[in-house]
């Protein structure tokens, strides 16, 4: 929801042209906080605010607009002004923005961004999406290796504006291959012996990723060695950029939301819930919702050649959701373990083995919890309900019998699937909880009837 506290007075200082307020209003407070009370502006409103900021401001604050807002500024405003704030963000950030902008307008504005830049976004560009290579900045600090601590401290100051971080400094050779890294608490801790060669401070054995390596990868290292930036290196072992803390954060998060997205039978988002308009979440749900309908119609099938067997024994129709619900919802539990397992690194398809092992002696005692209860619940069926004909022991045996075996298929089913897609090359969370429930159900009906 927008938040509206500074709404009028921004539309106030924009309608009396106020520029002094409207330039305190982008620097008095942080970015994304400026950012957040200009969300119930139009594009065309917060353009007009950033006017008034200095270039830096004005790309700091762009960064933190929801995407669409972005897309719609760059899409309507002078080509000039856009190419301009291209220029002035980081390089991650702008190609991930024009990645998603209309390519006839970027092919428009690229040839009046600064050469230097320009080159820099058709490089990253082309690199494959969900790869470290698209996801670095190629602003890091970059030192020789013959150098000094203070002829690196010069050289520092040279480069701390134009940086995004400054945590970690990158020793390079003439050509750019990665030699070590020197912290910057390190090389301050040295100030007093500026004649120290950097090479004898540095750390020579550096965790790193390769250009063509998954974000996935990226985000478990930066995790497991607790890593402020990550430096990215080519086949020939050349520092090209670097991936920073938080980027990783916002790669995990939007690849937990899109799995999350996915398990839930949504195709993913681009905006926030609240900002995406109708139609968009009207047509990603509506595709799921409509091909597991049409898959949950071969469950009309299934019942249909039982028929014979629902005339006999009316109570058995009385059992099926229970029987079916049980399938899914254990498929959609294993699918859910697996799939996190997945993403955690945990399991790999080589795991399988011991995988289905595992969910086989789960399934049985899963299987035989839900099938005691249910053998309960079938023997105290009333007798009227059953017929005169009708054994309650017999029909309750059956219903647990049932219960046991289709809770034992969901949930090897729902283990097994998100290995297959993996394996396959699709995304595990498309083993979705309602996709599982979905299978289960029609081979579970089968199940039931024939036991």
């Amino acid at each position: 929801m927008p938040n509206t506290l500074y709404l009028p007075e921004l539309r106030e200082m924009l309608a009396e042209n106020n520029s002094a307020e409207l330039q305190e209003f982008c620097t008095a407070i942080h970015p994304a906080r400026a950012a957040e009370f200009m969300e119930g502006l139009t594009a065309a409103e917060a353009w007009a605010v950033l006017r008034h900021a200095e270039l830096p401001v004005r790309a700091e604050i762009f960064r933190y607009f929801e995407p669409s807002k972005q897309i719609e500024i760059i899409e309507t405003v002078s080509r000039n002004e856009i190419a301009e704030l291209i220029g002035a963000m980081p390089p991650d950030d702008r190609v991930d923005v024009l990645n998603e902008v209309d390519k006839r307008v970027v092919a428009e504005i690229l040839p009046l961004v600064p050469t230097a830049e320009r080159r820099d976004i058709q490089r990253l560009s082309a690199y494959a999406e969900g790869t470290a290579g698209a996801e670095m900045t190629t602003e890091f600090a970059r030192l020789g290796e013959n150098l000094t601590v203070g002829q690196a401290l010069a050289e520092i100051a040279k480069q701390a504006e134009n940086l995004e971080t400054i945590y970690y400094l990158y020793v390079v050779d003439d050509e750019d291959h990665l030699r070590g890294l020197v912290s910057a608490r390190q090389l301050v801790s040295s100030i007093g012996r500026p004649e120290t060669p950097v090479a004898d401070l540095m750390e020579r054995n550096l965790v790193t990723v390769n250009v063509n390596e998954p974000i996935t990868s990226v985000a478990k290292k930066v995790a497991r060695y607790n890593l402020l930036a990550i430096p990215v290196v080519d086949d020939q072992q050349r520092l090209v950029g670097i991936i920073t803390h938080d980027d990783v954060i916002d790669m995990v998060v939007d690849e937990a939301t899109e799995d999350i997205h996915r398990m839930g039978g949504i195709a993913p988002l681009v905006d926030s819930y609240l900002e995406s308009p109708f139609f968009t979440l009207w047509r990603k749900r509506a595709g799921w919702l409509a091909l597991l309908f049409l898959a949950e119609l071969f469950t009309f099938t299934a019942l249909a050649k039982f028929e014979h067997a629902i005339a006999a024994i009316v109570a058995l129709a009385l059992f099926v959701p229970l029987c079916i619900s049980t399938g899914g919802n254990s498929g959609s539990q294993a699918a859910t373990l697996i799939t996190r397992a997945i993403a955690l690194g945990q399991v790999t398809f080589r795991d399988w083995w011991r995988v289905l092992r595992h969910e086989i002696l789960m399934g049985l005692a899963l299987g035989a919890t839900l099938g005691a209860i249910a053998f309960v619940r079938a023997a105290l069926t009333p007798q009227h309900i059953l017929g005169e004909d009708t054994s309650r022991w017999l029909l309750a045996i059956t219903i647990s019998q049932s219960v046991a075996m289709i809770c034992l298929w969901g949930t090897l089913i729902g283990s097994m699937l998100p290995l297959i897609f993996n394996r396959l090359g699709f995304d595990p969370g498309f083993a979705s909880s309602p996709f599982v429930a979905t299978f289960v159900d029609v081979t579970g009906i089968v199940i039931y009837f024939s036991i």
